[in-house]
């Protein structure tokens, strides 16, 4: 069964749970967000990669509005929740100024082997001491998941959007593990990692791609 939903493509990979920062400055995307306050809507953030937009899409919740500016731009905060294919989309939402499309639910598994998920912290913590990055990782106990990591450890989006669709627990964990372990020999000399790991909570200003 499909769902209609509002579309904010965007050239990054947003995974459940992850709390993504936005700064909206588009018109069509400002209505957007002002409808997600007014009406409780949720929408969907489908990867771009070189034009194309890709099928597997998140589910993404308006958590909080932190700034509104006299331009009308705003600073928003939202979470990453349920993953989708997109069957259809449109350039308009009919009404409405921004996209949407049609797109069916996605089982995800979240049942990550712990012991799998203990190697995975590990090597990061040897990766980010390397990198003398000061990052934090919640342990096995905690509640740690892949996708607390995913932006971390030195994918591509190429290779972020190949998680995403990673939908049972053990594909999804094995796949992380080996990037880690390839990456880790030659890490010490990798600013681009390094650089994405001191991240932590800025606002993206991203130009949202032309369809």
């Amino acid at each position: 069964m499909t769902q209609t939903f509002a579309l904010f493509p965007l050239q990054l990979v947003v995974f459940p749970g992850e709390q993504l920062n936005l700064h909206v400055f588009e018109l069509r995307y400002r209505q957007l967000v002002e409808d997600a306050e007014r009406n409780d809507i949720t929408w969907l953030i489908p990867t771009m990669i070189d034009g194309t937009i890709r099928p597997t899409a998140t589910e993404v919740t308006l958590s909080e509005v932190a700034k509104r500016y006299p331009t009308g731009e705003f600073d928003i905060h939202t979470i990453g929740g349920r993953v989708f294919f997109l069957e259809d989309y449109w350039k308009k939402l009919p009404g409405r100024l921004y996209p949407g499309g049609e797109a069916s639910e996605l089982e995800v598994d979240q049942s990550e082997n712990p012991d799998i998920n203990e190697e995975i912290i590990e090597l990061a913590k040897v990766m980010y001491a390397r990198l003398g990055v000061d990052k934090e990782i919640k342990s096995v106990e905690e509640g740690f998941s892949t996708y607390e990591i995913g932006h971390y450890v030195g994918l591509s989006l190429e290779q972020e959007y190949q998680m995403l669709t990673l939908r049972s627990a053990y594909p999804r964990q094995t796949f992380l593990l080996n990037h880690i372990k390839k990456i880790l020999p030659t890490v010490d000399s990798n600013m681009a990692i390094k650089e994405r790991a001191q991240l932590n909570g800025h606002f993206k200003e991203l130009v949202p791609p032309k369809f």
